[in-house]
């Protein structure tokens, strides 16, 4: 039947009259409802320009031209190769270990993305964007109330310390290295496609520190790509309380609860935001943390020029040190510090030209239906701020309610941090996943890179996403397709 004009304008203004409310409850054809300013991830910040392999590395886009050269000037130091701690031509790159992960930020944030484990097309490849944290159960009535304070989140390993450390300045040897053996599982689709998943486990060899603590817990983790990190930390934290669901008063088996850490800044308990269990409250303490335990480098808030060193390891304290009044009696400044936090924080999520195409909407609103966006929140609106002028009131799209939830036996690592328990991680933000394989050169996810694909990634779910993972089991070949197709244009 032909419908005349006036038909035709009837049906128009009944559509246009259904108020838009809920995303996730209106779908036309099978397609989830297009939001305005989803294709501006970062909202002004947001860049537009190629999705290529330096997709990760640029500004946000709303930045004032001096704090651009500010930018310019981070993004040096962030490349910047840390020297060993002798006298040399460049004091203000002194300061590199004793023992240290990589000799530079950017060694783990390769282009500003994402680091994966050790495998074999990555010729001699030791893990330099990839270590073990380490950690033991409290043994005296001191290290529970200490962890009961509230103020350290784990009791360190007592001759190993926080994490293994795989390199050593001339004249000191590493602390050990990491093994990994995987062992395959089988998955089977609905549609009779089988999908096989590699399960890690974790050895370290050529311990030169003497035996590790008969309870030693390991967690491994992979550099995340660094991506709208000031966005992260501008968003209102009674908007993120709001997502929190700790007894699951709602029935919908989703218990997000926020991980409350200790902000050695404001020595008062904060909320966690960064780090894969949400371990650190702000971007300024994610770093110098990254900058001590990774690097060794001494900054005025973490002051120990020996960085992860423990008591117990003399021939690591007693090395020399690149502590300077250049950078206030430390190896690195509180400016330079500063310098790192506007670099880092200010890296623009890329846009999404793909966002209102067809197959991407179809795969968003399986995504919808599959319930993923119950933990992988899509939008916030960040906070007004007048030191933070790019992120201020800012309509943003990170997929992460940045809470912690229980991801099942599988991906435990049974290892407690802070408030979280050993089965609980951070909803990560998906925002730029779909570039990892363009920026990073992989397609290696989650916290520990066992997931080859996005598919793998979504079938080692379990815990409160059990019930999506088997929606996603249940798919057809064509639903996942589409599935993948929206998860690769964020």
């Amino acid at each position: 039947m032909q419908l005349t004009l006036p038909y035709k304008l009837f049906i128009l203004l009944v559509i246009l009259s259904v108020p838009v409310t809920d995303s996730a409850n209106l779908v036309t054809e099978g397609m989830a409802i297009y939001n305005p300013g989803e294709e501006l991830p970062g909202g002004d910040t947001s860049h537009h320009n190629p999705r290529d392999r330096n997709a990760f590395t640029h500004p946000s886009a709303n930045m004032s031209f001096p704090d651009r050269l500010r930018f310019e000037l981070g993004d040096s130091i962030f490349a910047k190769i840390w020297e060993e701690p002798s006298p040399s031509s460049a004091p203000a790159s002194d300061g590199l270990g004793p023992l240290y992960n990589a000799h530079s930020c950017e060694e783990c944030h390769l282009r500003d993305g994402r680091g994966h484990p050790p495998a074999a097309n990555w010729p001699n490849d030791q893990a330099v964007s990839m270590f073990l944290r380490l950690s033991i159960p409290p043994q005296t009535i001191e290290q529970h109330q200490l962890l009961q304070s509230g103020k350290v989140g784990v009791i360190p390993e007592p001759v190993y310390g926080g994490q293994l450390q795989n390199f050593a300045i001339n004249g000191l040897t590493e602390e050990g290295h990491m093994h990994i053996n995987y062992t395959e599982t089988t998955v089977k689709m609905a549609d009779g496609a089988v999908v096989r998943l590699r399960k890690p486990e974790y050895k370290i060899s050529e311990l030169n520190f003497g035996p590790l603590h008969p309870d030693v817990m390991l967690s491994p983790r992979v550099a995340p790509a660094v991506l709208g990190l000031l966005l992260l930390e501008t968003i209102p934290e009674s908007d993120i309380l709001r997502l929190s669901d700790p007894d699951d008063s709602d029935g919908n088996g989703i218990s997000g609860r926020p991980n409350w850490v200790w902000d050695r800044l404001s020595e008062q308990q904060a909320l966690g935001r960064f780090g894969w269990k949400a371990g650190n409250p702000t971007l300024i303490q994610q770093i110098v943390n990254a900058l001590s335990g990774d690097i060794g480098i001494a900054t005025p808030y973490l002051p120990s020029p020996t960085g992860d060193c423990t008591s117990t390891q003399a021939s690591c304290l007693n090395q020399p040190n690149g502590n300077t009044p250049l950078q206030e009696n430390t190896e690195a400044s509180s400016v330079t510090v500063q310098q790192l936090v506007l670099y880092t924080g200010n890296l623009a999520p890329p846009a999404r030209p793909d966002a209102q195409k067809p197959e991407v909407l179809r795969g968003k609103r399986i995504f919808q239906r599959a319930g993923c966006h119950e933990c992988h929140q899509p939008s916030f609106k960040t906070a007004r701020s007048i030191h933070l002028s790019e992120q201020s009131k800012q309509l943003i799209w990170p997929y992460s309610d940045l809470l912690l939830h229980d991801m099942g036996e599988g991906l435990a690592d049974h290892r407690p941090e802070f408030l979280a328990s050993g089965r609980e991680w951070k909803t990560p933000p998906l925002w730029g996943i779909g570039l990892t394989k363009t920026v990073s050169g992989h397609t290696y996810f989650l916290h520990d890179g066992r997931a080859r694909n996005l598919l793998e990634a979504i079938l080692w779910h379990g815990g409160e996403a059990e019930t999506a993972r088997q929606q996603v089991i249940n798919l057809t070949r064509v639903e996942r397709n589409a599935l993948i197709t929206f998860l690769e244009s964020l």
